[in-house]
């Protein structure tokens, strides 16, 4: 371990530090220490009930996803960063919901992959942190690695762990993204953020699946976030008509909280609506060639998702849409889809027309 440096503790290092993370466009940081008890058990805990589904790599990388210091030798304190994503210039979600003809794509994917915005700038307020504090090793992260984000982000004092087991903070609700910074300079750290959420669970009956099963548990398995982005199969029946038209992801939790009344609007430009994916018509989604999702959606979020899957999360929030002839149409359209998950898909939106 590095000795202390007394430059460390000087208001002038954090001070120049907040001035970089600005200039990079966070919106907050914070300095935690590594140690994560409590968490780990919650996460044991969580992967032992299997609530994770299908994604292994949250059991994969043991304890290194709880103990920094194995994930990356020589860790001692974490760097957390915020930044704001809510797009001003979208639709109201709310009304987006409502319209069952239109999609609902997640604010967070509306811009460009926020993984490359924040990896970016992290990698340069490491570089601006060896300029005020000397030579140091780091290794930055954005969903890129066995990283218990939230919950180092709350000892860092960027906000708590609400009962959807979002982080919120007090002076921007929860319409951000985190990415974090491990180092080896024992930095002053922060005061852990308090909770704020009170009696209110206006979160818990909001969620459309029921994934919220008791404050401060996710059954990711029911989440719609999980069955459109993680899930790489078929859609379990008995959740599709709860999807409505949610294509991608579900902000619905966020929606209710009254937190979010502080949010604050993205300033990066990265995060500005693309291809008008706040408010899109289902029909003419679901008309997009492979080419035109290749072109239109490489530099998003949702690229990862493939064009197969971006097909089946369509299909059933089209059989959940008013049946219509442009409905219609489009669903019969790929009724013989050369893929075998999208034609189930849409066979089961077929039926839910037909039955109506």
């Amino acid at each position: 371990m590095r000795e202390t440096h007394p430059q460390l503790h000087t208001a002038a290092l954090r001070g120049g530090l907040e001035q970089a993370a600005r200039a990079l466009g966070f919106d907050a940081i914070g300095v935690s220490a590594i140690a994560l008890p409590e968490d780990e058990r919650r996460l044991q805990d969580w992967l032992a009930r299997g609530w994770h589904g299908e994604m292994h790599y949250m059991a994969r990388h043991g304890t290194k996803r709880s103990r920094p210091d194995e994930l990356l030798p020589g860790t001692i304190r974490v760097i957390s960063a915020r930044m704001n994503y809510r797009a001003s210039e979208a639709a109201d979600p709310a009304a987006v919901l409502d319209d069952r003809a239109l999609a609902y794509v997640s604010r967070y994917a509306l811009g460009r992959d926020y993984h490359r915005v924040l990896r970016a700038a992290l990698v340069r307020l490491a570089e601006a942190l060896a300029e005020l504090a000397g030579p140091h090793g780091y290794r930055v992260f954005v969903d890129s690695a066995p990283v218990l984000e939230k919950a180092l982000a709350r000892n860092a004092g960027l906000g708590w762990i609400g009962k959807h087991t979002n982080l919120i903070a007090r002076d921007a609700g929860s319409w951000f993204f985190l990415g974090e910074i491990y180092t080896d300079l024992p930095l002053p750290t922060d005061a852990p953020a308090s909770a704020h959420c009170g009696s209110c669970s206006a979160c818990i009956p909001a969620c459309p699946t029921g994934a919220i099963v008791a404050p401060y548990q996710l059954d990711a398995r029911r989440c719609i976030s999980y069955l459109t982005i993680e899930l790489q199969g078929s859609i379990p029946e008995p959740l599709r008509h709860a999807v409505g038209n949610r294509i991608y992801g579900c902000d619905d939790c966020q929606l209710v909280c009254p937190w979010n009344k502080f949010a604050r609007a993205a300033s990066h430009p990265d995060f500005h609506v693309r291809h008008g994916l706040d408010a899109p018509r289902l029909a003419q989604l679901f008309g997009w060639s492979a080419a035109q999702f290749e072109q239109r959606m490489r530099g998003s979020a949702i690229y990862r998702l493939g064009y197969a899957r971006w097909l089946r999360n369509i299909a059933v929030a089209l059989g959940n849409a008013p049946r219509s002839p442009e409905v219609l149409h489009a669903l019969q359209s790929r009724r013989d889809d050369a893929d075998p998950l999208v034609r189930e898909h849409v066979e089961w939106a077929l039926a839910q027309h037909a039955a109506g």
